[in-house]
Parts: C-alpha cells; structure tokens; sequence
C-alpha cells in the first residue's frame, strides 16, 4: 500500500533529476503522492505545500512526508509561495494542486476560484519573481478547460470554454498559464489529462473509489448520472510519467508554452467502467441505483493525445484492465486495515 516503487520504463532518469530541487503544491491529493514517490526514486530535492497534513492521505500513509521537506499553508498566500521558492531555491515546480471536485465548485464557486484561479497567479507570480531560480513549471490542467464542443476527441488547437464553475476555474487558469508564458516567457508547459484514477484517492464521490468500495462490502453502488456519461480515464502512474516527461523537456522549444493532452485513448461511459470494475472483482450481481440527478457536469468528454505521443514520446504503459487491477489491490490492502468500509 506504501512505500517507494521501483522506477522502470520512466521518463526520469537519475542524470536528471538527482539533487535537483523540486516544489510539488497539490502533495497530500492522488497524483501528488505518486508523483513525489517517482521523484525520491531518481534523488530529487522534494518540497511540498500542503494546506493542513492528512495522516489519512497516501502522502502521511506510505511514510513518504519523512523523506521530504514540508510548507504548511495555502496557495491563496502569496508570500508563503514567494518565500519557499526562494529558502529551498526551487529549480522545478510542478503544480498539481486544486479545488477538484465538481459537485463542492458547484456548491461553492467562490472556494473554487480562490484556489484554482488565485492559486495559480500567486504561484507563477512567485516564480516570475524568481527566474534565475525556477528553470521549469508544470501545471496540470484538465480535460474540463475545453468545456462543451461538438466534436470529439479535443484537441489543443481547440478553444477553452468552461461554463460551469470548476470547467471555468480550470480554464481561467490555463489561460493564466499561457500568459505568464506569453508575456513574461516563464518556462511553462501544461498537462490536460481526463478522470485520473488510482490508490489512494479516498474522496467517494469519484467513480471508481466508491465502485470499488461497494464491490468489497456488498452495498448498491449508486450513480448520480444517467450512467451514459462518457470520460477519459488514466492511470496515476501513466500521469506523474506523463509530468515528469513535460518537465524534462521544457527546453525543447515545442515544449516550452505549450499544452499537451495525455489519455490512455480508451473512452468509456460510467456504466461500462462500473461493469468493468465488477467483472474484475467478481461482484457483477451488484446492480447499481441510477440516480440520474447530474447538474452542472458536461455529457462527453475524451482527449487526442498525439501531440504527447509525437513530440514527448510519451504513451500510457498501463491499460485500463492493469490500471484497475492495481487499484483495486490497494484498496483492498487499505480497507483490510480500515474500518471505513462500512457505510
């Protein structure tokens, strides 16, 4: 459930990476801890911005906060960014965190944008600040930028238009990425990946935690869609890759400024990915309750990432089946030591 995993096929090498120093924000979510697991495994210098530590968090749970240097505060105080850039002389950051559950945007636009647009300013802005400092930036985006078009799969030549408050707080803060690009050269490049899924994502309004946990308790999953609704879904470990690639190649200029889709180029609707979930677990007399009470969500959604594939090289190496299979198992191994599971 924990611990460091060994680094194969990755982009990071250990020429790279080692000693360099890296500010990770967003540390204590999914991609976070992951991707501070696959930078210890090359040697990098890790800090992270945390808003309040979750010894429940994959983060607290697999012993990684030990091995790293930790800044408690919010993305919204701009002098606490300015000054943790400047104390550990941050080389790279990668910007994962994030308001990032529709549902809470929906509820509460104004805690949205605070985070995900404000948050996203302070931090260039801090890095602007300090350019003989930070050499890269990596900020990862969404899918949910694009907002609604009528042809699918997007592209990144395709306009950014979120309606809703979280698609609008993740366009707005594309935008802003592409013009601290643009006016002050920051050397950015930005990640829209689709739903990314994986152990130790302990929030159960998302799909495929909450599949998971009522095939291991037997409870009627319900779903707030039609069930028709269809997504991208990566794998976690295909996502930090999928980072730490952007990084490496900031100095490419057709790197540099740009923005890069990453998809596992299997599209899928909520019911298909639910029956898959329980074939893989065996549970497929659990049939779910369609509550079909979705407001505010956009019906089809799916990324083309050949531009990743043609100029980073890069390409998932898991497919949804062993993605999933890994999942699973650690759901299983943190519920076997949880009383969580029951409802």
């Amino acid at each position: 459930m924990g611990g460091r995993r060994t680094v194969e096929n990755m982009v990071g090498s250990n020429v790279f990476w080692q000693g360099r120093r890296v500010l990770v924000t967003g540390a204590a979510g999914l991609v976070g801890s992951w991707l501070i697991m696959d930078l210890l495994g090359v040697k990098a210098q890790v800090v992270v911005l945390i808003h309040h530590p979750d010894p429940q968090s994959n983060l607290y749970r697999s012993g990684l906060h030990r091995d790293i240097s930790i800044i408690q505060g919010n993305l919204e105080d701009y002098g606490t960014l300015e000054h943790a850039i400047n104390k550990y002389e941050i080389d790279t950051v990668f910007h994962l965190a994030a308001q990032a559950i529709v549902g809470v945007a929906n509820r509460s636009p104004l805690q949205t944008f605070e985070a995900n647009i404000r948050g996203t300013y302070n931090l260039l802005e801090a890095c602007r600040q300090h350019l003989t400092l930070v050499k890269r930036i990596v900020v990862a985006s969404s899918d949910k930028a694009y907002g609604t078009h009528d042809v699918l799969p997007y592209t990144e030549d395709m306009s950014l238009q979120g309606r809703y408050p979280y698609e609008v707080s993740k366009t707005c803060a594309d935008l802003i990425c592409q013009t601290y690009y643009h006016t002050y050269d920051l050397p950015i490049a930005i990640a829209r990946c689709g739903n990314i899924y994986g152990g130790g994502d302990l929030n159960w309004s998302r799909i495929i935690p909450e599949t998971i946990r009522c095939c291991l308790s037997g409870s009627q999953l319900e779903i707030r869609s039609d069930g028709t609704f269809i997504r991208d879904y990566i794998y976690v470990k295909d996502v930090t890759t999928a980072y730490m690639c952007l990084a490496e190649s900031l100095e490419d200029p057709k790197v540099k400024g740009q923005a890069f889709n990453f998809s596992a180029w299997q599209p899928l609707s909520v019911l298909e990915l639910v029956e898959q979930i329980q074939k893989l677990m065996g549970c497929e007399g659990l049939k779910p309750k369609i509550l079909n009470s979705t407001i505010g969500e956009i019906h089809s959604q799916y990324l083309d990432s050949s531009k990743a594939r043609e100029i980073l090289r890069w390409q998932p190496r898991y497919t949804l089946n062993q993605g999933l299979e890994e999942t699973i198992i650690w759901y299983k191994n943190y519920f076997s030591n949880s009383e969580e599971l029951i409802r």
